[in-house]
């Protein structure tokens, strides 16, 4: 059976997505801005990875520039306060939002923020029973 391993997200910029990844938590070492490919693997196993358009074009040939939002990513909090404070954190870095926090008919605080190259990253965290 295939397991899912990585998420690949192909950037414009690395170190201006690295940047944006970086305040959303993940530990990035600074050097990997000039790389065109940069691994982050969770305590869990799974790997994220951003390789830079000008690599899938050596891999590739080409690289049509998509159209949409063709992944989904989120983020797990450990708490709906982190939600908002992780929220607050990144816009008032200077990217945008696409949805400010709310809670969800799920039982979830959720908020979209949107990283340098488009995508839609989704923050959440599971409410607690009161």
């Amino acid at each position: 059976m295939a397991t899912p391993d990585l998420l690949g997200i192909i950037v414009n910029d690395m170190a201006a997505a690295l940047k944006f990844y970086r305040l959303l938590g993940l530990d990035i070492p600074a050097e990997m801005d000039d790389q065109q490919h940069v691994e982050f693997k969770t305590p869990t196993g799974f790997r994220v990875a951003w390789d830079t358009k000008e690599l899938m074009i050596k891999i590739n040939g080409q690289w049509p520039e998509p159209t949409g939002h063709r992944m989904g990513f989120a983020m797990l909090c450990d708490s709906p306060a982190e939600v908002d404070e992780l929220y607050n954190k990144v816009i008032a870095a200077g990217y945008d939002s696409h949805k400010e926090p709310w809670d969800a008919f799920w039982a979830q605080r959720y908020a979209v923020v949107i990283d340098p190259d488009g995508n839609l990253i989704d923050l959440f965290a599971q409410h607690t029973a009161s």
